[in-house]
């Protein structure tokens, strides 16, 4: 099954894609909700928020500079992203809820950077096989590869 094996490169990238923009999302928001002393809750919202933000814009930007047009972009960065954005986001916000410590500690602790660290590690390797079943089936970053060379 040379087309199964092979849509496993593809979904190492995308979920590195995904993780980058989540990180990126999830580190600012968490690093303003804990620094604000916000509750968990309004944190983990924020950090939600900004994941799926950042995450979109990653995919957009060379959408975009490909020469679609915004209109165009946004309903292939929601295809291309939505669900691995939320696998990662569920995953990762429920492995910093359930460590001990991890959202009451402050972005100045090691443990809340290590617990952040373990769960974008976590999440990473619960959401690539996500993305591998996605990119087999034609969807998920399937959608943009043509748009930008699948990275």
């Amino acid at each position: 099954m040379e087309h199964t094996t092979s849509t496993w490169r593809p979904a190492i990238s995308a979920t590195l894609h995904c993780l980058t923009g989540c990180a990126i999302g999830e580190v600012l928001g968490m690093v303003i909700g804990t620094s604000l002393g916000w509750s968990d809750l309004a944190t983990v919202i924020l950090s939600v928020a900004l994941a799926f933000l950042f995450g979109y814009a990653l995919t957009m930007r060379p959408l975009l500079r490909a020469g679609l047009t915004f209109a165009a972009a946004v309903p292939l960065a929601l295809a291309a992203d939505t669900v691995s954005i939320t696998v990662m986001e569920i995953v990762d916000n429920a492995i910093m809820l359930v460590i001990p410590g991890a959202m009451s500690a402050g972005a100045l602790s090691w443990v809340f950077w290590a617990s952040l660290a373990v769960a974008f590690a976590v999440a990473f390797v619960v959401t690539v096989p996500v993305n591998k079943w996605l990119i087999g089936r034609g969807k998920g970053h399937a959608v943009v590869h043509e748009h930008h060379g699948g990275h």
